[in-house]
């Protein structure tokens, strides 16, 4: 058992230090928040997570997760230290490291004996050179710690198994002595023969890096094939069905929409793309992707306003599902936030409804009217949007829905509704590369 502390409670911090806990260490995860952890000592988790509330609770009551404000203290009782703080997008499409850099001067100023120095968080190529030079700063010539990139895979809404379940774990250290601490911490995946991969540090970072853009470039490859299906007549559900199948290519991320969002996925195509071009070397493929995804998101509105027939003024639109995914309450860069923008822009007035992410998209919508329900969003709207592919929306009646409505107008942006039954029902259609209604 070793001794670990997290810095930072958000997403990856939160899961990770559970997760760690869960492997039968004794965790301590901080943070400068003090409203926060005193959330979370009440038991009080921050985000909707699939199975992170138990996970969390199982080990608080066994007396293995604890949390606290106290940096300083936890760093020094600690063999390993994670950092998992935020690295926000700036204004140039860089990731900002600069929350990183200064909890590296923090645990420079704390260390008190050998320990691992650990970054969780998505972290441009280089910046472990940066934290070990930031906590030698602060901690004088005779600090004794190495260094690692341990980058994370979670998915958000299944990030509890990707945690206890990866596909791997990437362990980017300079030191045999450091691999080996790493080794314990994930010690019951290693026993159970999940792949460890030992890198030096900037492998671990553009690993990372090199797989969330290839994600991204994934589906927005799918998109594109899915605009040029409608215009020769093919069906993408049986394009990308046929690719799948191939296991060069695999099915995953094959799933055509309204673009791509989320804490990651735009983030980190922009960083990328951008340290590419600072290193002379640009890349083209995720410059592509970016752009296809904010052309994909646009397209999206103008589906919507030939089904309306050009205006969406003084008319009311229901928006459903505001996640940018299913299975979580995060709107971070979710396609619904520039369909309800566009709306808005234009004098609709929205009714919007998703599962849990009501009360987060209110703080960026404060004039949209949010409901609790799908018959109350869709009530006397003019047309009705899927933004987000849950599953309540997959089950839906249409012939109650569209009942409901003004009139009966539907954009399924994520593909989810049965062709076949809004034919029956009379409703007027479109989706991403598939069949619509026939004009």
């Amino acid at each position: 058992m070793k001794n670990i502390t997290v810095i930072g409670t958000g997403y990856v911090g939160l899961v990770s230090g559970a997760g760690i806990s869960d492997f039968g260490h004794q965790v301590s995860c901080v943070d400068i928040d003090e409203s926060k952890i005193a959330s979370l000592k009440k038991g009080e988790i921050p985000i909707y997570e699939q199975g992170l509330e138990s996970l969390v609770k199982r080990n608080v009551d066994a007396n293995r997760l604890t949390f606290s404000s106290d940096v300083s203290n936890a760093i020094k009782d600690a063999d390993v230290v994670f950092i998992a703080v935020g690295t926000p997008q700036d204004d140039e499409g860089n990731a900002d490291i600069s929350a990183v850099l200064k909890v590296a001067e923090t645990i420079g100023s704390s260390l008190n004996g050998y320990k691992v120095i650990c970054t969780k968080s998505t972290v441009p190529i280089g910046t472990g050179r940066k934290v070990i030079e930031a906590i030698n700063k602060t901690s004088g010539p005779s600090a004794q710690f190495d260094y690692v990139s341990n980058p994370e895979f979670l998915r958000e809404g299944a990030a509890v198994r990707d945690f206890t379940h990866p596909d791997r774990v990437v362990i980017g250290a300079d030191s045999q002595k450091a691999f080996d601490f790493m080794k314990d911490v994930y010690h019951p995946l290693y026993v159970n023969e999940t792949p460890v991969l030992h890198t030096n540090i900037e492998t671990a970072e553009m690993i990372k890096y090199a797989c969330n853009a290839f994600l991204a470039l994934k589906i927005s490859y799918i998109n594109e094939i899915a605009n040029f299906c409608e215009e020769v007549g093919a069906d993408v559900f049986n394009v990308a069905q046929g690719m799948g199948l191939d296991g060069r290519i695999s099915p995953k991320f094959l799933h055509p929409g309204p673009g791509y969002g989320g804490s990651c996925f735009p983030k980190d195509t922009n960083a990328l793309a951008s340290q590419a071009e600072a290193a002379g070397v640009p890349l083209q493929t995720i410059r592509g992707a970016i752009d296809a995804n904010g052309i994909q998101q646009n397209r999206m509105v103008q589906k919507l306003r030939r089904l309306m027939e050009g205006s969406f003024e003084n008319k009311i639109i229901a928006v459903l599902g505001l996640s940018f995914k299913p299975q979580t309450d995060d709107i971070r860069e979710s396609p619904a936030i520039p369909m309800i923008r566009s709306l808005l822009e234009e004098k609709a007035s929205v009714k919007a409804f998703d599962p849990v992410s009501n009360d987060n998209m209110k703080s960026i919508f404060p004039n949209v009217e949010f409901l609790q329900d799908v018959n109350s969003a869709v009530a006397d709207a003019d047309a009705a949007v899927i933004m987000t592919d849950w599953n309540e929306f997959r089950g839906m009646d249409i012939s109650r829905i569209t009942s409901l409505m003004k009139t009966p107008i539907i954009l399924d942006t994520r593909n989810i509704l049965n062709t076949d039954e809004l034919d029956s029902s009379g409703v007027i259609y479109d989706n991403v590369g598939r069949k619509k209604t026939n004009a």
